[in-house]
């Protein structure tokens, strides 16, 4: 079993897709309509390749959660990737800020960033193969 897709509530498909085309500039949208969300008429779109994607779905309101509390909800969602800085270095040309960034493990970096909807992505590369390193807890 593995984890197909992410479907995601946004205000604006665009600002959402800009962010995330800039992440995975490989991936395209591979659908896109319109539904009715329990009365509420809204915009989806499904981006990503053949085997993993994000459904976008637009006309969100509210705020997201604080990222900095304990309220229950979505704290962040991580992309392994073989390139961090390839990664970092388009979303800042894209005009989105790092968050957080980590090298301190031997073993692992991490960066993380937020999407234009609140929501906080890790992207993470291993520098190791090998289980018991890529997934040591200290």
């Amino acid at each position: 079993m593995k984890l197909e897709h992410l479907n995601l509530v946004v205000v604006s498909l665009e600002k959402s897709l800009a962010f995330y085309q800039a992440a995975f500039p490989h991936w395209v949208i591979r659908g896109e309509g319109q539904s009715t969300w329990y009365g509420t008429p809204r915009n989806w779109l499904h981006f990503g390749d053949d085997y993993n994607y994000l459904t976008f779905n637009d006309g969100g309101s509210g705020e997201n959660r604080d990222l900095k509390s304990n309220s229950v909800g979505m704290a962040h969602f991580a992309f392994v990737t073989t390139n961090l800085q390839g990664v970092i270095d388009r979303l800042r040309l894209a005009g989105f800020e790092l968050a957080k960034y980590s090298d301190a493990d031997e073993y692992r970096k991490n960066a993380y960033f937020i999407d234009p909807d609140g929501y906080e992505v890790e992207f993470v590369e291993y520098l190791s193969d090998i289980p018991a390193q890529r997934n040591l807890y200290v």
